[in-house]
């Protein structure tokens, strides 16, 4: 079994910044992809940023230039640091990990971003 826990959500200005980290633990071998999730209040999760084993980054169009996504190999974690938030930014992050065949989520973390 694997365990994903989401650290460093919050309430921040907008224009302020938050970083996220995700830790991946328990029977794991290998992981592959890690990202970073959404969910605003009724609406469906969407992918926020992406990472794979490799490194290769991908971004949803609303966040590039202001998300950056990072892994630690030897850590099994991942971070998201944001920057320039703003309102509609506000929702439950949700770190997903990948390994083996399976894909494993995280409670979420809440950001908020209001002022």
């Amino acid at each position: 079994q694997v365990q994903v826990v989401e650290s460093g959500g919050g309430l921040v200005q907008p224009g302020g910044s938050l970083r996220l980290s995700c830790a991946a633990s328990g029977s794991i071998f290998s992981i592959n992809d890690m990202g970073w999730y959404r969910q605003a209040p009724g609406k469906e999760r969407d992918l926020v940023a992406h990472i794979t084993s490799g490194g290769t980054t991908n971004y949803a169009d609303s966040v590039k230039g202001r998300f950056t996504i990072s892994r630690d190999n030897a850590k099994n974690t991942v971070y998201l640091e944001m920057n320039s938030l703003k309102p509609e930014d506000t929702a439950v992050y949700y770190c997903s990990v990948v390994a083996g065949y399976s894909r494993y989520w995280g409670q979420g973390t809440q950001v908020t971003v209001s002022s």
